[in-house]
């Protein structure tokens, strides 16, 4: 069907997903944050953070401007690091 929504992530969609869930812990990790301590800091829910790096869910461009800034780090050097992990 033309148009239609998918109703599950596409593989390639998951595999950036994973990608990107892998980097943030890392990140997180050696900033020695907690997901709490994260999503305080960059204004998100706790729960976000935690699917974000289980790779259940992707980033919005908004969300990813605030993680990089609560991480200290800029954006692209998270977006860079995913795409070296696929």
């Amino acid at each position: 069907m033309l148009g239609a929504m998918p109703t599950r992530t596409s593989a390639p969609a998951r595999s950036v997903a994973l990608a990107f869930g892998k980097v943030l812990r890392e990140h997180r990790e050696r900033a020695a944050l907690s997901q709490e301590k994260l999503a305080a800091a960059a204004e998100l829910d706790r729960t976000f953070i935690g699917m974000l790096e289980r790779g259940e869910r992707q980033p919005t461009l908004e969300s990813l401007f605030k993680i990089a800034a609560a991480l200290k780090v800029t954006p692209a050097t998270l977006v860079a690091r995913t795409a070296a992990e696929l």
